[in-house]
């Protein structure tokens, strides 16, 4: 099965009305060719996800949300709803980044639910998941990724309704990154627990890399074996860096 690569990006709490600029200017070197080879999409925060797929709409370039609450409404002051992003024109949500792990302790089963939501709204989650400096040192990294995957992935999930982006904690926005064969081993022992949990269906689900990543790194990163693309942070925000990124499989 032929995987589509995705390269999407997370803005994190970072954009204004303004910032619609950058969009525009991605949609506009999204042509036709690039197109063909990458799927993009952009996660902007909450406030401008009533306007940015507007702007995007028949461009081919996707919009997606940060975070969703597992309830499709109800008294939860401040959260939004899968059913809400979607009425919005987004397609797809991020779900347990390490940021939101770490700054609201979510959990693996409260990002289970979450990934639920989003398949009952018809969005795509974007399942995160990633082992912290000391837990790496400790040589547990393989361990605590495989088991983010087994508790915050619910059953019966396809490609049409998942991706996993793998995101090694320090690595985040640190400027450093795994070495290629750190990479391939997760990558290749995430695609062995999803096989061996959905099996066919596992082909499907695309894995993507993130953590640093940036023009001078994506050439090299995004061709390794069973990276199907990245999810970048800061290097998103500007549509020069971001577009550099997507053309690495050009």
């Amino acid at each position: 099965m032929t995987r589509r690569p995705l390269v999407a990006g997370n803005w994190k709490m970072n954009g204004l009305r303004a910032s619609v600029v950058e969009l525009e200017a991605m949609i506009a070197a999204y042509d036709s060719h690039l197109q063909a080879r990458a799927e993009l999409l952009i996660c902007p925060p909450a406030t401008l996800l009533a306007s940015f797929p507007a702007v995007a709409a028949g461009s081919g370039l996707a919009i997606g949300a940060q975070d969703c609450h597992p309830a499709p409404c109800g008294a939860h002051t401040g959260d939004i709803s899968a059913e809400m992003i979607a009425d919005a024109g987004a397609g797809f949500v991020i779900l347990g980044h390490s940021e939101r792990r770490a700054d609201h302790g979510e959990t693996d089963s409260l990002v289970r639910l979450k990934a639920e939501a989003a398949r009952r709204a018809g969005l795509v989650a974007i399942v995160c998941v990633g082992e912290s400096e000391a837990e790496r040192d400790a040589g547990r990294a393989l361990e605590i990724v495989v088991g983010q995957l087994a508790g915050s992935i619910p059953d019966g999930a396809t490609g049409a309704d998942l991706v996993v982006a793998y995101e090694p904690i320090w690595a985040i926005g640190t400027g450093r990154t795994p070495s290629e064969a750190d990479i391939v081993e997760m990558h290749g022992a995430m695609r062995a627990a999803l096989r061996e949990r959905f099996g066919a269906e596992a082909e499907g689900i695309r894995l993507l890399y993130g953590g640093s990543v940036k023009p001078e790194n994506a050439g090299t990163i995004l061709k390794l074996e069973d990276v199907d693309g990245a999810l970048v942070g800061g290097a998103s925000l500007k549509a020069a860096s971001f577009i550099a990124i997507a053309r690495a499989y050009l």
